[in-house]
């Protein structure tokens, strides 16, 4: 296996009446060797294109890429020794699971025996040895992504590359697929790169994950600290489901200590412990955020506490285990999470809500960026 160096890379498209247009803008990454990093972020935020610089199939406008010691910017993509999956799967439809997945190896002019090998070992890794004689047509959905797969297994490469490979498959083949790609990666010990906008895969699968939008990494983290320290509003707002509160309003300085207190007069007033900057800050516009687990019915709390605050029940979400209420206040909409016992009775009806204020975040309103406790 190898690590994956990118270093300044960019991608610069030619746009219409000269106008350039950068997909990709300075991206610096060190993959380690056998580790696995998911690339996240939504629609057209770069993370396709720069995994598709990493294989060859997209030429790199600036920067270098390096796999393993070799700088490969100019190495065609089947001597970059890197296997793609791909949303779409890309199976011949005309050849059997065997041939599709002995193809690549064919090409290469691997002994029989050998490609027989390889194709019965990947075939039983991944449970398909009964379905090696059908073809595409007859496999269900994820039968085929399993097959993608072992087509990739069989090379045996130096690095994996995914590119939304479970976006065409049903919510609980997505789950399954995901658990079967992580022991992959246990069994294999390689070095995976992953592309998704699914967040949820980006926090189960990556020992690290990369956030991008508009081309340009936010933050690249463990997918727990990314989850509990955003670096900006981005971040905070587009990790986590539901996703998390996001309130802006000033810090006032009292005798008792910082307040943070709603915009335009709304409800939601917070004392803040733990922030020794806040000070510098009071009457400047801020951002607080708030995780809807952190969120909850009060218990006997009162508004105007440090603490509480009163909203309306707009909509109840129940799913067994977990109730997720949306609340309306003087000026924001909020998620808050938990097994309280509402329901669609309670809409319209106005509670008290309590905010664990041992787990807000601040962010300054200019510069987006979180404020450290």
């Amino acid at each position: 296996m190898a690590k994956v160096s990118l270093r300044n890379v960019c991608k610069i498209y030619a746009g219409e009446r000269g106008k350039d247009v950068t997909a990709v803008d300075d991206f610096n990454l060190e993959v380690a060797d056998r580790e696995f990093v998911v690339f996240v972020g939504p629609s057209g935020c770069g993370k396709s294109t720069t995994l598709r610089m990493i294989a060859g199939l997209e030429e790199i406008s600036r920067g270098e890429v390096a796999i393993g010691d070799r700088r490969v910017n100019d190495v065609p993509p089947k001597d970059r020794d890197i296997a793609m999956v791909f949303q779409n799967y890309a199976l011949y439809p005309h050849m059997s699971v065997y041939d599709n997945l002995a193809f690549g190896l064919k090409l290469r002019k691997y002994a029989r025996a050998e490609i027989k090998k390889r194709v019965t070992d990947a075939a039983q890794l991944l449970g398909i040895e009964d379905l090696l004689q059908r073809r595409p047509k007859a496999l269900s959905g994820g039968q085929r992504q399993r097959v993608a797969l072992g087509r990739a297994i069989v090379r045996q490469p130096k690095v994996f590359l995914f590119d939304e490979p479970l976006s065409n498959l049903d919510a609980k083949m997505r789950v399954q697929m995901r658990t079967e790609i992580i022991k992959l990666h246990q069994r294999l010990q390689s070095t995976m790169i992953y592309v998704t906008h699914d967040q949820v895969e980006a926090m189960t699968m990556g020992d690290r994950i990369v956030v991008m939008k508009d081309g340009l990494i936010q933050q690249i983290d463990t997918p727990l600290n990314v989850y509990h320290h955003p670096a900006n509003l981005f971040v905070a707002g587009f990790l986590g489901s539901p996703p998390m509160n996001l309130v802006g309003g000033r810090l006032a300085a009292t005798p008792g200590g910082v307040i943070f207190k709603e915009k335009d007069g709304g409800t939601i007033q917070c004392r803040l412990a733990g922030y020794p900057q806040a000070e510098a800050l009071a009457d400047k516009e801020v951002v607080l955020g708030i995780r809807p687990e952190h969120l909850s019915v009060g218990a006997g709390a009162e508004p105007g506490m440090d603490r509480g605050f009163q909203a309306i029940v707009d909509v109840v979400e129940q799913t067994g285990a977990e109730t997720s209420i949306y609340l309306q206040t003087r000026s924001s909409f909020l998620i808050a999470r938990g097994d309280a016992n509402l329901g669609n009775r309670d809409i319209g009806h106005r509670f008290t809500f309590e905010i664990d204020t041992e787990k807000v975040h601040l962010f300054d309103a200019v510069t987006t960026r979180r404020i450290e406790r």
